[in-house]
């Protein structure tokens, strides 16, 4: 059996760009797929802070060190420039992975410049997201 576990998560990310004649997904700077641990062409869900959409896509490299979050094709339809998201990946694992996987956040700013960089820890219930420490 395999379960479905969060895996990793670029959090508070700005639109920059929406380009609706792409054929679809994603772009997003290399060195922010880098640092959440984030493949090109890895599938993601996209949820708009701003309005409340959710969608699935995959994730294509941009320039490193441009920032750039890009909406492409129909995503660019249900996104505007400037929204909040977070895009987050998902990993299929046995049970025993999952006891010892420890999901990977990266906070961004208000110009997608990483801010924190957070490894939750097992049980998820002793994860304290403030300061990313471990709480009893």
């Amino acid at each position: 059996m395999k379960v479905t576990m969060f895996k990793s998560k670029l959090h508070q990310m700005v639109v920059t760009e929406a380009n609706l004649m792409y054929e679809g997904s994603i772009t997003i700077d290399q060195d922010l797929l880098d640092q959440a641990q984030l493949l090109p062409y890895e599938k993601v869900q996209v949820l708009n802070i701003t309005n409340g959409q959710r969608l699935e896509t995959y994730t294509i490299p941009g320039e490193r060190g441009s920032r750039v979050c890009c909406l492409n094709g129909a995503a660019a339809r249900l996104t505007q420039i400037g929204d909040r998201i977070i895009v987050i990946a998902y990993a299929e694992m046995t049970p025993e992975e999952a006891q010892t996987h420890k999901p990977r956040v990266v906070v961004v700013d208000e110009h997608n410049n990483p801010k924190t960089v957070l490894n939750y820890s097992q049980p998820a219930t002793s994860f304290s997201l403030e300061t990313g420490l471990n709480v009893k």
